[in-house]
């Protein structure tokens, strides 16, 4: 790419994230809000948790090997963690070790 190339695709990439970034909040702001978009943002985050944790199960194998027991303690040691201390970076750095020394030194 030549440096007008590069300069060009900087200014589109920045356009494009100040437009997404800028645009709700000026064509929702204040009580202009609509019913459905409050609606979503009620239900949506919570069933966005719900997909990735059908997700992060879909392929353990409950019925051979190790029975998903890894995955499950780690879960259980997320939830555990979210429960207790309230902060989510502790919770989902505290799974995703539980389950990486499960797997590397246990099963």
């Amino acid at each position: 790419m030549t440096t007008a190339q590069v300069i060009v695709t900087i200014a589109m990439v920045l356009l494009g994230t100040m437009i997404t970034r800028y645009l709700p909040f000026l064509v929702f702001s204040g009580s202009r809000t609509p019913d459905f978009v409050r609606y979503l943002g009620r239900f949506l985050p919570s069933a966005a948790l719900g997909m990735l944790v059908v997700y992060c199960f879909k392929d353990v194998p409950f019925l051979s090997g190790n029975h998903g027991a890894p995955e499950l303690i780690a879960a259980c040691a997320t939830i555990a963690l979210h429960v207790w201390k309230r902060q989510m970076l502790l919770s989902i750095a505290g799974g995703t070790i539980a389950y990486m020394l499960l797997v590397q030194l246990v099963f």
